[in-house]
This record gives C-alpha cells, sequence and structure tokens, in this order.
C-alpha cells in the first residue's frame, strides 16, 4: 500500500513494515527479544532445543511434501507475520497453542549474502517452531533484476530449504498492480520475470510454489502513484482492458497481471481492516461482511462503491482452480485514538475469517495469515496494535475462537537431512 493512495479502500501494509525482516535474527537473539515476562517460556524454548539436540539421529528426518501437498485437502491453514524482534517464532506458538503452519518473511531479489543467511535462520525457526515459509521476494531495482542466473540460485536456494524439511511457498513482486513499486503495472514484463522464476522454481524445487498476490484493487488503478502506467506504452494499452483510452475502475484490475495457470500454484490477497473511511487512525467497528464483499469484489459501504471489481475468489479460486490464499490481515486499534476497544474491533474481525460458514462457501480459502506486530503506521502517524497474543484477554478469545477447519504445523520435532 501506497501513503500516496488515500483512495485504496483496504491498504495492505505500509512499504516501511514490508522492508522488516522478519526472519534475520538468528535463534541465539530471540533470547534477548523475548523480554520481561517471557523468562519461562524462554527456558523452556532453550531445554527443548537441548533435548533435541540430545536427541541427535533418533528424531526423524523433517521431510517436506510435494508442491501439490501444501495445499489442505480441507479447510484452511493458519500461518503468522510475526515481529520476531520482540516474540520468537517458539513463544508465539506457545502463546497461540500452535505451531503457525505459515510463518511470512520477506527479502529483495536478487537477495545478498546477508539476506541468504538470514533465509537460513528462518528456515531453522520455521522447521523448529512452524512448518512453511511464505517468502515475499521484492524487486526493488525493478524487474530486469529478475535474471535467468538470479532465479535459478534462488532455485537451488529454495530445494536445499526443501531437503532439510522447510517448503516453500514464493510470493513474487506482490501488488504489482498498484502504483508506489518499481515493478507495478507493467503486466508484459511482469508476466515475463513470474514465469521465468516459476520455471526456475518447478524444475528443481519439488517443495516450493509460487503464489500471484495482487492489492485489493478498491481506488484502481491509483492514480498519482510514482509507477503507474504512462499512456502510450505498450504496458498501458495491456491494461486498458475496455480499450476507451483510459485506465479506470472499470478495466479489469487483475486479469492484466496474471502469469498463466501453469506459473501459478497459489493465488493470495491481503485484506486489512484499517477503519471504515479513510483517512485512517479511529478505532472502529468493521461493517458486516466486509472481509468477504472484499474478496468476492462486492464491497459497497462506507469507503465507496467497489462493485465493479472483478469476483477474485470466483475467478481465480473457482474458475482457475487455484487455492486462495489471505497472505496478511488484521484489524487496526491505535491505542491512543478513541472510539471502539481493541476486543470489540479485532474480535469483529476475526469473526469474519472465522465465520463456520466460511469454509463451506469458500472452499477454495486454504490459507490465513494474521500480522502480528505493534508499531507505528505512517498511514496514521502514530502506533497502531495489529497483534492478537500481547494482551492476555485478546489472546484468551482469540485462541478461543479458532475454528475447527484450520490447520497447523506439526505438533513433534525432527531434524534436517544429513
Amino acid at each position: 500500500m501506497s501513503p500516496d493512495t488515500p483512495d485504496i479502500s483496504t491498504p495492505g501494509p505500509a512499504p516501511e513494515r514490508r522492508s522488516l525482516r522478519g526472519f534475520v535474527l538468528p535463534a541465539v537473539a530471540f533470547v534477548v527479544a523475548a523480554g520481561i515476562g517471557t523468562t519461562s517460556i524462554v527456558s523452556g524454548i532453550n531445554a527443548r532445543d537441548e533435548a533435541e539436540k540430545a536427541a541427535g539421529p533418533t528424531l526423524p528426518v523433517c521431510v517436506a511434501p510435494d508442491r501439490a501437498g501444501l495445499v489442505p485437502a480441507s479447510g484452511a491453514l493458519f500461518g503468522v507475520n510475526l515481529d520476531l524482534h520482540n516474540k520468537p517464532l517458539a513463544q508465539y506458538a506457545a502463546d497461540l497453542g500452535h505451531k503457525p503452519a505459515v510463518s511470512v518473511s520477506f527479502a529483495g531479489f536478487p537477495y545478498t549474502a546477508q539476506e541468504k543467511m538470514d533465509l537460513a535462520h528462518a528456515a531453522d525457526q520455521i522447521r523448529a517452531d512452524g512448518q512453511m515459509m511464505l517468502l515475499t521476494l521484492e524487486p526493488m531495482n525493478g524487474l530486469g533484476a529478475v535474471t535467468d542466473e538470479a532465479v535459478a540460485a534462488l532455485a537451488d536456494d529454495l530445494a536445499a530449504f526443501n531437503a532439510d524439511g522447510v517448503p516453500v511457498i514464493v510470493r513474487f513482486a506482490h501488488e504489482m498492480n498498484g502504483s508506489w513499486y518499481p515493478w507495478a503495472q507493467q503486466p508484459l514484463a511482469y508476466k515475463a520475470a513470474f514465469t521465468r522464476m516459476a520455471d526456475a522454481v518447478h524444475k528443481v524445487a519439488p517443495a516450493s510454489a509460487m503464489m500471484w498476490a495482487p492489492n485489493y484493487a478498491g481506488g484502481y488503478p491509483f492514480a498519482g502513484g510514482t509507477f503507474e502506467a504512462r499512456p502510450g506504452t505498450r504496458e498501458f494499452d495491456a491494461l486498458d482492458t475496455d480499450d476507451d483510452g483510459a485506465l479506470t475502475m472499470a478495466d479489469d484490475s487483475y486479469a492484466p497481471y496474471y502469469p498463466g495457470d501453469a506459473a501459478v500454484d497459489w493465488v493470495g490477497m491481503s485484506l486489512y481492516h484499517w477503519g471504515a473511511t479513510y483517512p485512517w487512525g479511529e478505532n472502529e467497528l468493521p461493517e458486516p461482511n466486509k472481509f468477504t464483499d472484499q474478496l468476492s469484489g462486492t464491497y459497497v459501504g462506507a469507503n465507496g462503491d467497489d462493485s465493479l471489481l472483478p469476483d477474485f475468489y470466483a475467478v481465480y479460486g473457482t474458475e482457475h482452480g487455484k487455492p486462495v490464499a489471505i497472505p496478511e490481515t488484521a484489524a487496526l486499534y491505535a491505542p491512543a485514538a478513541g472510539g471502539a476497544a481493541e476486543m470489540d474491533i479485532k474480535k469483529a474481525w476475526w469473526e469474519q475469517l472465522f465465520n463456520p460458514a466460511l469454509a463451506t462457501a469458500y472452499p477454495q480459502l486454504k490459507m490465513i495469515n494474521w500480522f502480528e506486530w505493534d508499531k507505528t503506521e505512517v498511514e496514521v502517524n502514530g502506533r497502531v496494535d495489529w497483534t492478537v497474543t500481547n494482551t492476555p484477554a485478546v489472546r484468551e478469545a482469540f485462541t478461543a475462537a479458532l475454528p475447527d477447519w484450520l490447520s497447523y504445523g506439526p505438533a513433534g520435532s525432527c531434524r534436517p537431512a544429513d
């Protein structure tokens, strides 16, 4: 989401949030980061780790499922985008009562030698206290940096993680239909780069998959962004799906960017409740059915009429037959603002996500990841607490609300292959 696009009805996380690397801390740093009130959890983690080291070869070898096996037969995976600077994955799992099935990480692309080491640390944490990595790759130097050499190196690294029991879903150059990233609104170049990466990953990394994840298109085409499509270019013409010479919400905001069924294994769309109307920052309850209305392109409410948008779930989940992910979701609570209470806002949002009818009505919905951060947001010029495990009363209510159609990481431990 770009701070320059106030007409986005549910902006995704802020650009500076995406740059925070959830995987940059090695395991030893988590003990320092755990802080006051977590001594017993950290001691338990350390004791478990020592016991697993002592067990050595007696632990089973971690085995990652193949690409198709990453999709649950029924229900959805539950995962997290976690602030590992303040809470290790093991502590989050203890708070939740489950190991998360998915852990969200970010890296540049091509990534540096240091970022490669960071990814290895992430894989170690996920192997111990999670199940799979959702790796968001951001080509900040543009799509021209997505070379054959770079994607081959990535595929080899993913294959190594897979061999050690960590599956990876790659979310490449997300929100490409926005206007705020160097890879934005270039559908022809984007699809070529995505396909190049998918071909390499599919060839050598059997437990890795590719996710295509546009931005929710309320406010499309997000005019005024730094990287908006320029009239008179081939990229602009490819986006002008109704051939009227202009980009408007009447143009298809997703299809021009879709790389094709052979390249795409998963589709995803992050959906946040930032409040009722822009400017954000007020503590407001989400409107009824907001989550499913936005997923299906039928939202009409306080923040506008988005009914011209395609039905993302129907087109890509049902017609294309792809598993649908919500890579990130949460509800805004600004502690310094007045208005609705933290519990009321967050509960109203998770009740939409965990609606008993959701799994039946949306059987292709296969992943939901909560954004578990408490941080300053430029959109509200202040602190936003997106978390559901930090406040004891909220944590208790959230864990009690987790439906039985969600699945989590394995309860047992395993070791990397020799």
